[in-house]
């Protein structure tokens, strides 16, 4: 009975978004802007994994805390970094558009 009522305790937990994981998620709420929630960077987070690569992800993240690098690789003639950011609009986009 116990190790029912302890998987059940687990489901809910988890289905609460008791903790935020992912590069994305984890920067969100780390970010200390008043609208990060454990709701909103969870989304974050999915949205990113249907969007962004692993790699594209740990990119990305980092604009959490420096701002500017978003503008430099935005400004940017790198193809790579143009590449990049092609799809890091569609996942802001995206996000946008689910995470209200």
């Amino acid at each position: 009975m116990r190790i029912i009522f302890l998987g059940l305790a687990l489901v809910t937990l988890n289905s609460c978004g008791a903790g935020v994981r992912g590069e994305m998620g984890k920067a969100c709420m780390a970010s200390g802007r008043s609208a990060a929630n454990t709701a909103l960077c969870s989304c974050v987070q999915k949205t990113a994994n249907g969007t962004l690569t692993n790699r594209d992800q740990k990119l990305a993240s980092t604009f959490f805390e420096d701002p500017q690098k978003a503008q430099d690789i935005r400004q940017s003639d790198s193809s790579s970094h143009e590449s990049f950011w092609t799809r890091y609009r569609q996942f802001t986009g995206q996000a946008e558009r689910s995470c209200r």
